[in-house]
């Protein structure tokens, strides 16, 4: 269903890499995100994902390809500067594949974007929030697959509601807890 093409900066040791970044892990946290909201969409004449409004319900059986990058804090930062005008390093940025419905339709796979994972923000904010870096990964995981939909906490109280609820169903689908209590 989906290719994950995973890369990193080479500050991150492989190690690392292996521990928490193992495509078993990616691919199930990955692949039941999409599940779920796939199975949503289907279900409703109302659900849309934002940025892929154009897809029908057969261009979603194509194979969707996803980019993960694992990067340090000095260029997380950067990243997060350059994309959002903030000025520090945070758990995850999201870009969304933005290529026109005309190309998705003639490329052999739906390209759905790129996550870009700080590690050494997501370990810190598990050992704040007593989760272990998994759970608090895969939770990162779900929220940048939402975002890469076109869904936005940010835009107000409806859409926050509306993503933390798709969250926390995924979440449970994946055995976790939910994170907002």
């Amino acid at each position: 269903m989906i290719s994950i093409n995973l890369n990193h900066s080479p500050q991150i040791t492989s190690d690392l890499i292996q521990r928490y970044y193992n495509e078993v892990d990616l691919s199930f946290g990955v692949e039941t995100s999409l599940t779920v909201m796939l199975e949503k969409l289907a279900q409703s004449d109302e659900l849309k994902f934002p940025y892929f409004a154009d897809l029908t319900q057969e261009d979603w059986q194509k194979p969707l390809e996803l980019d993960i990058y694992i990067t340090d804090p000095s260029e997380g930062q950067q990243l997060n500067f350059e994309a959002r005008q903030k000025d520090y390093a945070t758990n995850i940025l999201s870009y969304p594949s933005d290529l026109p419905i005309e190309m998705i339709n003639i490329l052999p796979t739906t390209m759905l974007g790129e996550l870009v994972i700080c590690h050494e923000v997501v370990e810190k904010q598990a050992h704040e929030q007593g989760k272990s870096v998994k759970q608090h990964l895969t939770h990162l995981l779900v929220h940048g697959i939402l975002h890469l939909l076109g869904f936005d906490h940010e835009l107000g109280e409806n859409e926050r509601i509306e993503m933390e609820n798709f969250e926390i169903e995924i979440l449970s689908k994946l055995g976790i807890n939910n994170p907002y209590e």
